[in-house]
């Protein structure tokens, strides 16, 4: 019995499965909707009124082709909810995202009905639709614009007119990239809102500031319209821009100069003629370096006003002060225009120079002496072939400090007037006396010239000398390099041959003069090597030159002729 049961319901069993698998298929109602892929995020779905592209496989319940967009290449594109499609997609598109994909069944009542479509729908025919969704747009767009990052300090933002300079990626609403400046490692430089550009862009770009980043997003109405580009860009597709400004400039712009910091005496300003010693960094308005002074380790040198340096420069180094720093914004009109300089600069970028004034002098200029300390008693002044000894800090106009003789723990000794010296410095020590300090500015042209000393002195420098007078000593008169301090012996001849051979060899000859020093019958010129004025003296004796003066070689000072220096 138990068995008999069992037999039965397993038959039945059997049976119940034979006739659901050859059921007839269940008439469709309705759409039926599989999502095959959906987009991480979507902005926008599809209402009644949008206009779409989209691109689309058709096919048959067994999965025979009849229709494909793609065959076509091109999207298929349509307002939705207008009857300009099947009823049953029109309302499979709604609510369907940018690069959502659905499978769509359409039953017959609404797709071709009972009648068909000539020869490639059959009547009452169930169509499947894979379908990917590109692009959504509405009559009633504007622009769309998105910040994702904003500089914290904005002071100017693009109005109609300006010139721009910036960078951007162009993509379709479904992210396929149609251009990019950054691919042609260019920026894009226009005017704004004068009709150069796509309308869409015009409007998107307003309003921005240097190195914001914006979505501009654009219905094809202000982008490229029924017919696109004629190449990447395919007709009503919307645009998206993604982009970042570098550059913003007025053709009536002038330069605009911000003061960094300033010294608190500033006793002289530049003027047109001047000659300027700067440090500068030179950047793009993006901060991008195309220059520095400070990278070569050398000043930037040059005559301001004289068209030596691009205009807004000339112009903006005009009125500074030693030690000052200032920020001098230049537009592309008065620096390196339409073209820049073909490779750091790019045509049309405006520039922005951080210097730092170094020093500044006139070729007209002459040696400034300031007396810090003169002694009340200050009777005897030095002159020109005077033996001076003194102590000096000296620096550049910045205070960059170049040499001291009180780090040798020594003094500066000269003869003035000798050349020992820069000439600046020979002007600076006259009429000094003893005991007295003295601040010396010296221009390049009376110190070390546009060559400087290498390693020491920078090329075209103003120095800047403190100077204490230690010694002085009194020297000859010009011309001289040994005097008599008494009457001259008749006999001089005869006490110099020492000897008596009848001529004076040059040993006798320095005995004698070092023996006239040494008693203070006689003196040498200061600051001078006593044995080579010796030698000199005794060479201008030696007229024939055979190594020794005869008596009657021998003569005076006052007894020579102009064209000879002597005793």
């Amino acid at each position: 019995m138990i068995h008999r049961l069992h037999l039965m319901i397993l038959l039945q069993a059997v049976l119940i499965t034979f006739v659901a698998c050859n059921a007839p298929l269940v008439p469709l109602d309705d759409i039926v909707i599989e999502k095959t892929s959906v987009p991480e995020t979507c902005v926008r779905a599809v209402q009644s009124g949008d206009f779409v592209r989209y691109h689309y496989h058709g096919t048959f319940p067994d999965g025979k082709k009849f229709d494909s967009s793609y065959d076509k290449g091109s999207t298929y594109n349509v307002y939705v909810g207008k009857r300009q499609l099947i009823e049953g997609m029109d309302k499979a598109l709604v609510g369907m995202c940018v690069n959502e994909r659905r499978l769509v069944k359409i039953p017959p009542k609404m797709a071709y009905g009972k009648d068909g479509y000539g020869d490639t729908i059959p009547p009452n025919s169930i169509l499947h639709f894979d379908v990917l969704l590109l692009d959504i747009w509405n009559p009633e767009d504007k622009v769309q614009i998105k910040t994702y990052y904003k500089p914290e300090n904005c002071g100017r933002t693009i109005e109609v007119s300006d010139f721009v300079r910036y960078h951007y990626n162009g993509t379709l609403l479904d992210g396929t990239l149609f251009d990019s400046s950054h691919n042609r490692l260019r920026t894009y430089d226009t005017y704004v809102g004068i009709g150069w550009l796509i309308a869409g862009m015009d409007q998107g770009l307003l309003g921005m500031c240097v190195g914001e980043k914006r979505i501009i997003t654009m219905p094809p109405s202000l982008g490229y319209g029924e017919n696109g580009d004629g190449s990447d860009i395919p007709g009503q597709a919307s645009l998206v821009f993604d982009v970042v400004l570098l550059d913003l400039h007025n053709p009536k712009d002038g330069i605009t100069v911000e003061k960094l910091d300033a010294p608190e005496t500033c006793l002289r300003k530049s003027n047109v003629g001047d000659f300027i010693r700067y440090h500068y960094n030179g950047t793009l308005m993006d901060g991008t370096l195309f220059d520095s002074s400070y990278s070569r380790k050398r000043t930037y040198d040059t005559y301001i006003g004289k068209g030596y340096v691009i205009a807004g420069m000339d112009e903006g180094l005009l009125g500074v002060c030693v030690g000052e720093k200032r920020r001098i914004t230049i537009p592309p009109h008065l620096a390196y225009g339409e073209e820049g300089t073909g490779t750091e600069i790019p045509g049309s970028a405006v520039l922005i120079f951080d210097i730092d004034v170094i020093d500044f002098h006139n070729p007209s200029d002459t040696v400034e002496i300031t007396t810090i300390f003169k002694p009340s008693k200050c009777d005897v002044l030095s002159k020109k072939g005077d033996f001076v000894k003194y102590h000096y800090n000296a620096t550049l106009m910045d205070g960059t400090l170049i040499d001291s003789t009180h780090s040798y723990g020594k003094t500066y000794n000269v003869v003035l007037g000798s050349g020992q010296v820069v000439l600046g410095m020979d002007m600076g020590l006259k009429d000094m006396c003893i005991g007295e300090k003295r601040t010396v500015v010296i221009p390049p042209h009376l110190g070390y010239g546009e060559r400087g000393v290498e390693g020491e002195v920078p090329g075209s420098a103003v120095l800047v000398f403190d100077i204490e007078m230690i010694d002085l000593e009194e020297g000859l008169p010009d011309g001289y390099m040994f005097i008599w301090n008494s009457d001259v012996t008749p006999n001089l001849f005869t006490e110099m041959d020492t000897n008596l051979d009848g001529h004076v060899d040059p040993v006798e000859f320095s005995n004698y003069i070092n023996h006239q020093v040494v008693t203070g019958k006689g003196k040498l010129a200061p600051g001078f090597d006593a044995g080579k004025i010796i030698d000199n003296m005794f060479s201008n004796q030696d007229r024939n030159s055979d190594g020794k003066i005869t008596a009657d070689e021998f003569k005076l000072k006052d007894e020579e002729t102009k064209d000879h220096d002597e005793l």
